[in-house]
């Protein structure tokens, strides 16, 4: 009782010393997306009847680009019968799909197979389509137990088979957000999520998310990137000299 007291406590102050120009960041992040709905064409939101190949396409998205992830999608759906013939697929087979022996794809592979293999073990199927029937709430804590599943894995199966209220960040997208001062620098993703969708509205959470993500993986951005991070090591250099 004492532990959970203090947890929420520390939550609470958390919040208040990582978000405490929030009203500036809202700002901010309400201006991005305008531009970027101004900046790129019109979203379209894919739709999972099954949440189970919602969680299959985030856990490669999450650690490829968005191009890299659908053509990775699309040679899956090609080779594997059904997502119970890639629960048992052999290692070496998930990783020539992915696009060659390297560590990245080693640890997509590890993931999904432990992941349908928990779903497995729990259902006697490899699918969560009942998860639409007990609620968003109920349905997000069954999502969290499953064996080595991420938040941006959950929040986008949440998003996009479950009508959920949520903005799945990557890497990536984060450090945009921190790069760009749209939100503390000492923020940690569970606190961006939550700050995000109390800006961001459920419907166009997804339109958001994706303009965001695009953003995120531009060339053009990453470049800008490097140079505001040079010059912000530059000026701590300085200050530290001064």
């Amino acid at each position: 009782m004492v532990f959970n007291l203090i947890s929420c406590h520390l939550t609470r102050f958390d919040h208040l010393t990582l978000m405490k120009n929030s009203k500036e960041y809202a700002r901010k992040v309400q201006k991005l997306y305008r531009s970027l709905k101004r900046k790129y064409p019109k979203v379209q939101q894919p739709t999972y009847d099954e949440p189970v190949d919602a969680i299959v396409y985030a856990t490669l998205s999450e650690n490829m680009s968005e191009t890299a992830a659908q053509s990775a999608i699309k040679r899956f759906a090609d080779y594997f019968v059904n997502l119970n013939d890639l629960r048992v697929s052999q290692a070496e087979e998930i990783i020539e799909l992915l696009g060659g022996d390297v560590a990245v794809n080693r640890q997509i592979s590890a993931t999904l197979t432990r992941t349908l293999m928990d779903v497995f073990n729990q259902y006697h199927t490899v699918s969560l389509m009942a998860l639409s029937k007990i609620g968003k709430r109920p349905a997000k804590q069954v999502l969290e137990k499953l064996d080595d599943i991420s938040s941006f894995v959950i929040n986008y199966c949440m998003l996009t088979a479950l009508q959920g209220h949520a903005i799945p960040l990557t890497l990536k997208m984060i450090e945009y957000l921190k790069t760009n001062e749209l939100v503390a620098p000492d923020a940690y993703e569970q606190q961006i999520e939550g700050f995000l969708t109390r800006q961001i509205s459920a419907k166009n959470g997804y339109e958001f998310y994706a303009l965001l993500r695009h953003e995120s993986e531009s060339p053009v951005t990453a470049r800008k990137s490097k140079r505001k991070t040079k010059k912000k090591s530059a000026r701590k250099t300085r200050a530290k000299k001064g």
